[in-house]
């Protein structure tokens, strides 16, 4: 038993570890980091995503996410000491509950300033972006390289 629990700790850590090498992004589509340029995505990736996005249980996941990284956050002492990789994936799934069908990069910089860029099927999705971004405790800046880009049709 001594040495079944260091070893689940140490399993635990290490697939942590490597779960934490995807970048954030709200499909799998979506661009690796903030400095990629895009493409617009295609009709079918556009329903997909926003199939799952509208999903009820996919949201009830990524609210329920949200909620628990703020509860845990205030435990510890709110946003006066933010992991860069806690403010991404946060905005990121603030993001992808929020904008269906987007494809969007999350990069997060000291001093809680945060990047998105990729892109959105609509002008009213682009202007939601900071507002939601800055709904998450530790986002004191949004900047927003995201476009608008119409679904294409692809073979």
């Amino acid at each position: 038993m001594k040495k079944l629990i260091p070893f689940l700790i140490g399993s635990f850590l290490v697939f942590g570890a490597a779960a934490c090498q995807n970048p954030a992004g709200t499909s799998e589509s979506a661009p690796d980091n903030t400095e990629q340029t895009t493409q617009s995505p295609t009709t079918g990736e556009v329903q997909e995503s926003k199939e799952d996005a509208q999903s009820e249980v996919r949201r009830d996941q990524l609210n329920a996410d949200i909620r628990a990284r703020e509860q845990r956050n205030n435990m510890t002492g709110g946003d006066t000491d933010r992991a860069d990789g806690d403010l991404e994936s946060e905005v990121r799934s603030k993001l992808e509950a929020n904008l269906p069908a987007s494809q969007l990069a999350v990069e997060a910089t000291d001093e809680g300033t945060v990047t998105v860029s990729g892109t959105v099927t609509a002008q009213d999705q682009l202007d939601k972006i900071e507002p939601l971004a800055k709904e998450i405790k530790g986002v004191n800046n949004v900047i927003v390289k995201a476009t608008v880009a119409q679904p294409t049709s692809r073979n």
